[in-house]
């Protein structure tokens, strides 16, 4: 076991969510919202890379905070319906992880409902903390304070954490608080996030076995 904390990201790092729940719940949400308008899955992928989601919104789509509640409802709806499924191999370093001992957090902007409900679906170890968007938008990534939690509580260094994510919230997280980041490339193959992950990462994978192997080999 290279670190004593495994903290992973969710969507699309844990399991492949955009593509099948998050991109066509957000189509369902500009009919409504703004009808007329919508956005490919490789623009999708390349404004929740940068500049994020909330921004994505705010300034692409000129959303108040009202209708971003909407479009958050709109993607609830869509959840309650939809399960997305795990990567092949993620169950088995999970598992690993736990069972030398280790610790698995997980800080994501999904709802805790929700990552709960993934982790039972796909019968996935169940996390020893969750961070999810029910936090106030202070305490959400890209700031430290999940790591900050998780750090005091299990007197942790940030050496003996791991962040593994695929966006560039989680990266931006990691570098404020020195934990080791790993980029997640299994989800999508768009040039401009591979090209930053595999610049700016401490490790970059494009599979979750790669990253297996890493981890424990």
């Amino acid at each position: 076991m290279k670190y004593k904390c495994l903290v992973l990201d969710h969507d699309d790092t844990v399991v492949n969510s955009t593509a099948t729940i998050h991109h066509p719940a957000f189509l369902e949400a500009l009919k409504l919202l703004r009808p007329g308008e919508t956005i490919s899955l490789e623009d999708y992928f390349r404004d929740n890379f940068d500049p994020g989601f909330t921004e994505m919104c705010t300034g692409k789509y000129g959303m108040t905070e009202q209708e971003i509640e909407t479009e958050v409802q709109c993607w609830r709806d869509y959840v309650a319906k939809h399960t997305a499924k795990a990567y092949d191999g993620m169950k088995e370093l999970i598992a690993r992880q736990k069972a030398q001992g280790g610790l698995v957090c997980v800080v994501s902007h999904s709802y805790d409902f929700n990552i709960r409900r993934d982790y039972e679906a796909n019968s996935l170890p169940m996390p020893d903390m969750i961070f999810g968007w029910e936090y106030p938008s202070e305490q959400r990534k890209p700031s430290t304070y999940a790591l900050e939690t998780i750090a005091r509580k299990y007197g942790l260094a940030p050496s003996e954490m791991v962040m593994v994510d695929d966006l560039k919230p989680g990266y931006d997280m990691a570098r404020a608080y020195g934990v080791p980041f790993v980029g997640a490339g299994w989800a999508n193959d768009i040039v401009q996030i591979r090209e930053f992950m595999q610049k700016n990462s401490d490790f970059y994978f494009d599979s979750v076995e790669k990253l297996y192997h890493f981890l424990f080999c």
